[in-house]
C-alpha cells in the first residue's frame, strides 16, 4: 500500500496543475486517471482538439474568402477531413506527452485506472488501495443529456463525437446555442455543412452581455449558421445515416421537423462524480449533483476536497486550474485565493468573444450607477486589414470611483485582448489608467484603450 501526502482523482487542467503545484510544494503526490492519456477532457476531447479544428476551418474560410482580395490568386484547398482529423490528433498528442514529462519532472506517480474512495484518506485503484493524508477530487464533468434524445456518437454525437466524425455532414442541427454548440457549429459551416443552431431561449449565450450576444448572433448568421430560438426539442428520431429532430416553438406552441445527417446535442454538462462512493461517505452535494465546498475547497468530509466542474461556479478549465493551485497552497499551509468575480470567459469563434466581470444586466439589476466605454473594430487599423472590423470592445466603469466593473470584447484575438482588463481588475484599476497607458500602434489592443478614453471625454478615432 503506497502513502501520499495528496491524491488527486483527475488529471484534467484542474488535476494535473493542482499535481504540479503540490509536487512544487514539497508534497508527496499521486493523480489517479483512468484514460490511456494524461490531460482529462480538456486536452483528449475538448478544448484542445476543437481549437485546432477551429484553426484549419478559418484557413479554409481565409482562403475562400480573403485571400483573393490580398492578391492571393489561385484555386481554393479542397478538405482532406482525415488528414484534418489526424493534424488535430497530433495536437492532442503533443499536449498529453508534454503533461507526462511534467509528471516525470515533478516526480508525481501516475495512478493508473479509475478512482474510488472507501474511506476518509483512502484511494482504491483497480485491486490497490492508496493511502493520503488528503484527497482532491478533480474529476471535471461530461455531457448533459436530454430527455428523448438517445446519443450513439455517430449520428446523435455530444461535443467527443463531434471531434471525430467519419465525414464532414452535408446537414447539421445543433441542440443549445452555448460555447460548444457555437464553436463546433461554426467548424462545421465553414467546412460547407449547412447548419442550424435550435435553442430554448430567445437569446445566444445565455448569460452574456445582452448587446454582445446580439452582435455576435447576426455575424454568425452572415457567416451562414441559422438559427431557430425559443424553441423545445422533444425528440431526436436516428436513422441508419441520418436523423429527424422534433421541436416546438414554444410561443406559438407549433410543432416542427427538421433533418440532418449529424445533431450535435450541446445543452451543457453535469459533474462527474459517479462511482466515487461520495453517497456512502457523507459528502455534501448540491441539488444539481455538484459537491459543496468551503473557502478552502473543502468538502463536508474531513481531508476531502474538490475542485473544478465538480463543484459550482464556472465549467473552465482555467477556473479549475486556479482552485487546484489554491487548494494546494491551502494543503501546504499558505493561503490560497482565487478571484471569481474576475475569471474571464472565452469562446473561439471568428471573431473570437471574451467577457470578464459584469455584464450591463447584471449591473442594473443590481441597481449599481455605472458608465460605459465603447469602441469599434472599425476605427482599429490593424483589424481593418486583416478583414475582422467587425465588432467592439465595451468597459464597463463605476460612475462615480471609475474602477473597472467588467468589459466585454467581440473581435479578433477578443480571448487575449481580455487579460489586459483582468490584470487590470486584479489591482483594482480605473478606465483612466487603462486610457493613460501606451498602446503599441498598430495593434488590436489599441481598441481597449479607446473603450477606456470612452468611459472619460472620449475616443480618439471614433
Amino acid at each position: 500500500m503506497a502513502s501520499y501526502d495528496v491524491i488527486i482523482i483527475g488529471s484534467g487542467p484542474g488535476g494535473y496543475v493542482c499535481a504540479i503545484r503540490c509536487a512544487q510544494l514539497g508534497l508527496k503526490t499521486a493523480v489517479v486517471e483512468g484514460r490511456e492519456t494524461l490531460g482529462g477532457t480538456c486536452l483528449n476531447i475538448g478544448c484542445i482538439p476543437s481549437k485546432a479544428l477551429l484553426h484549419a476551418s478559418h484557413m479554409l474560410h481565409e482562403a475562400e474568402h480573403n485571400f483573393a482580395k490580398m492578391g492571393l490568386k489561385g484555386k481554393s484547398p479542397s478538405v482532406d477531413w482525415p488528414a484534418m482529423l489526424e493534424y488535430k490528433d497530433e495536437v492532442i498528442g503533443q499536449n498529453t506527452k508534454g503533461i507526462e514529462f511534467l509528471f516525470k519532472k515533478n516526480k508525481i506517480d501516475w495512478l493508473k485506472g479509475w478512482g474510488s474512495i472507501p474511506e476518509a484518506g483512502k484511494v482504491k485503484v483497480g485491486d490497490d488501495t492508496h493511502e493520503a493524508r488528503n484527497i482532491i477530487i478533480a474529476s471535471g464533468s461530461e455531457p448533459s443529456s436530454l430527455p428523448g434524445v438517445e446519443v450513439d456518437e455517430k449520428v446523435v454525437v455530444t461535443s467527443e463525437g463531434a471531434l471525430s466524425l467519419s465525414k464532414t455532414p452535408r446537414k447539421m442541427v445543433v441542440i443549445g446555442a452555448g460555447v460548444i454548440g457555437l464553436e463546433l457549429g461554426s467548424v462545421y459551416a465553414r467546412l460547407g455543412a449547412e447548419v442550424t443552431v435550435i435553442e430554448y431561449l430567445d437569446a445566444i449565450t445565455p448569460g452574456m452581455d445582452g448587446e454582445v450576444a446580439k452582435t455576435f448572433q447576426r455575424i454568425l448568421k452572415k457567416q451562414g449558421m441559422n438559427f431557430v430560438m425559443g424553441a423545445a426539442v422533444s425528440s431526436v428520431e436516428a436513422l441508419k445515416t441520418k436523423a429527424k429532430v422534433n421541436y416546438t416553438l414554444r410561443k406559438k406552441e407549433t410543432e416542427h421537423q427538421i433533418d440532418a445527417d449529424v445533431v450535435l446535442v450541446a445543452t451543457g454538462r453535469n459533474p462527474y462524480v459517479d462511482g466515487l462512493g461520495l453517497d456512502k461517505l457523507g459528502v455534501e452535494m448540491t441539488d444539481r449533483g455538484q459537491i459543496k465546498t468551503d473557502d478552502t475547497w473543502a468538502t463536508s468530509v474531513k481531508g476531502i476536497y474538490a475542485i473544478g466542474d465538480a463543484i459550482p461556479g464556472p465549467m473552465l478549465a482555467h477556473k479549475a486550474e486556479d482552485e487546484g493551485m489554491a487548494v494546494a497552497e491551502v494543503l501546504a499551509g499558505k493561503h490560497g485565493h482565487v478571484n471569481y468575480g474576475v475569471i474571464p470567459g472565452v469562446i473561439y469563434t471568428t471573431p473570437e468573444v471574451a467577457t470578464v466581470g459584469k455584464t450591463e444586466e447584471a449591473l442594473k439589476d443590481e441597481g449599481r450607477a455605472y458608465k460605459v466605454g465603447k469602441f469599434s473594430f472599425m476605427g482599429n487599423g490593424r483589424a481593418k486589414a486583416v478583414f475582422q472590423g467587425e465588432g467592439f470592445v465595451k468597459i464597463l466603469a463605476d460612475k462615480e470611483t471609475d474602477r473597472i466593473l467588467g468589459a466585454h470584447i467581440i473581435g479578433p484575438s477578443a480571448g487575449d485582448l481580455i487579460h489586459e482588463v483582468c490584470v487590470a481588475m486584479e489591482f483594482g484599476a480605473s478606465a483612466q489608467d487603462l486610457a493613460l497607458t501606451c498602446h503599441a500602434h498598430p495593434t488590436y489592443s489599441e481598441a481597449v484603450r479607446e473603450a477606456a478614453l470612452a468611459c472619460g471625454d472620449g475616443a480618439i478615432h471614433a
